[in-house]
């Protein structure tokens, strides 16, 4: 068994009808004051990512609605395409548009393709330059300073110890200890050969003395 809607009470449709009527000439209305296209004006790249202003082309105000709008992009040999993209709100000002994604190094025919909340179209050539690769911090060959503790360690290693004596002066005699036990000896030993040789003195005189006495 189907089932039909119900049809809307008459006052219910008279007011839908009405409305309607009364939006389209507020939209109408809205569109005559901007003007009914789109100024489209693609002003470069930043970071490879296409940037554009969008603005109404009769008074030059900013878009607030959504624009629905496609980039694509050809390289200048004809090798290379990018896109479609689609535009999405910048951050440099009201009026200002970009890409989520970037363009590669090179030189690019940009054309952007307005179709929402108006018309607008625009195409221009785009460069993009290559981006030279930060310079290392420091460089490889070059030598690390000598520590503290390094140059220290050398200037011990290479400084003359203190006991050491300067060049060209004389050594230092070792000290001599007095030998007391030698010396003693040495003093009875000539003691005793003089006691001997006295005591022969002395025996030699008495023999003489006795021989002369003898008749």
């Amino acid at each position: 068994m189907t089932t039909r809607p119900r049809p809307l009470p008459f006052p219910a449709a008279l007011g839908l009808a009405l409305l309607l009527p009364v939006q389209a000439v507020a939209l109408a209305g809205a569109a005559h004051a901007h003007g009914d296209t789109l100024k489209v004006v693609i002003t470069g790249q930043q970071a490879g990512k296409v940037t554009a202003d969008v603005t109404w082309e009769n008074d030059g105000d900013p878009v607030e609605e959504a624009v629905a709008a496609t980039v694509n992009a050809v390289s200048a040999d004809g090798s290379r395409t990018a896109g479609p993209w689609r535009l999405v709100r910048g951050t440099g000002g009201a009026a200002t548009w970009t890409t989520a994604e970037t363009l590669p190094p090179g030189t690019w025919t940009v054309t952007v393709d307005a179709g929402f909340p108006s018309l607008g179209h625009a195409q221009q050539e785009v460069a993009v330059p290559v981006v030279d690769p930060a310079p290392p911090t420091s460089s490889s060959g070059a030598s690390p300073a000598p520590s503290p503790s390094g140059a220290s360690a050398t200037a011990t290693a290479s400084a003359p110890p203190a006991s050491a004596a300067p060049t060209g002066a004389p050594a230092a005699s070792p000290a001599t200890t007095p030998a007391s036990d030698g010396d003693d000896a040495g003093w009875w030993t000539t003691a005793g050969v003089a006691g001997i040789a006295l005591a022969g003195a002395a025996a030699g005189i008495l023999l003489r003395r006795r021989r002369l006495r003898r008749p």
